[in-house]
């Protein structure tokens, strides 16, 4: 049984970005509390113009700048040696914070049920953008935006990093894979590895607002280097199978897995079209799963692909 105290550390990570209105918006909920919170920013490696605006705050936060990127998955787990809590709550350097009681929300409910790992959830502005962000936009309300009880549904299958709550000795058991240091799935194979020490991931509704919407084309060359992640995890992770039958991409993957020849070649005459049509923001979030499954089959049929955007 882990040690409850009603001390929470806010974990964040910045790159390239200004966390001012963040950080200002957490302070305010910080002094209504009854409990114990800091703040804790570790810059990795930004351009200058996003440091010296960040390192302002540093008379009212713990800030650190790293000297070098250590990428996703480095960076989280150094959280370990500044955060002095126990408990860290990990939000994403471009979080939208809109409930007024968002931390004091967090607070009571470890108190009340001494969870160790709590998600929060992530939901989207309803407003449209343009149609050059308008991929990332209708994949996020439709996938990722999905209410408590849908999470909860397959609650470790839900992990993500942007809004998480977690005790510091699981943490410092289960960390992060740093040989995932790119984009992407991170937060798959950290909720399958919670999964293996039978450690449910807790759902509740305290969602952020996913701030910053990336553009067609990044979000497909995003996307891309988070499915060279899931290869890169099945060249090293012992129980292969299981993690296939767990990620649904993979499980799909291998089930027509004996079409794959026909799968990439359809996916090399069709793929030019395909981005045209996906980068203009005319989006059929079904033809960005055949862009997934098709970029997978290409991985696992030519391992030394190189990785580059289409």
């Amino acid at each position: 049984m882990y040690k409850l105290s009603e001390v929470i550390s806010v974990c964040i990570p910045i790159y390239n970005f200004d966390v001012t209105p963040l950080v200002e918006t957490l302070l305010n909920q910080i002094n209504d509390l009854s409990c114990i919170c800091e703040i804790v920013l570790i810059d990795d490696f930004s351009d200058e113009k996003f440091r010296a605006v960040n390192r302002k705050l540093k008379d009212k936060v713990h800030y650190i700048e790293l000297k070098k990127n250590m990428g996703r998955s480095c960076i989280r787990n150094l959280f370990l040696d500044y955060a002095t809590h126990d408990y860290l709550l990990f939000l994403d350097c471009d979080s939208l914070v809109e409930s007024p009681d968002f931390l004091k929300t967090y607070s009571e409910y470890i108190r009340q049920h001494h969870q160790k790992v709590v998600c929060g959830g992530r939901i989207y502005e309803a407003k449209r953008p343009g149609r050059e962000k308008m991929l990332r936009w209708k994949y996020g309300l439709k996938k990722e935006s999905q209410p408590v009880e849908e999470r909860s549904k397959h609650p470790n299958n839900s992990f993500m990093t942007n809004n998480f709550l977690i005790h510091k000795q699981v943490f410092l058991e289960i960390k992060f894979n740093e040989q995932l240091s790119e984009y992407g799935h991170e937060d798959t194979l950290f909720g399958y590895e919670l999964k293996k020490k039978q450690i449910t991931v807790v759902h509740i509704d305290n969602p952020i607002v996913n701030g910053d919407i990336e553009e067609n084309a990044l979000y497909i060359e995003k996307t891309k280097k988070g499915i060279a992640n899931l290869v890169l995890i099945l060249s090293f992770i012992d129980d292969k199978q299981a993690f296939m039958n767990d990620v649904s991409l993979l499980r799909f993957y291998s089930k027509v897995e004996k079409l794959a020849s026909l799968i990439r070649f359809v996916f090399r005459l069709s793929k030019p079209l395909i981005l045209k049509t996906l980068k203009s923001g005319y989006i059929n979030l079904q033809l960005f799963d055949f862009y997934k499954l098709g970029t997978l089959a290409e991985f696992l049929g030519y391992p030394t692909i190189e990785l580059k955007e289409g």
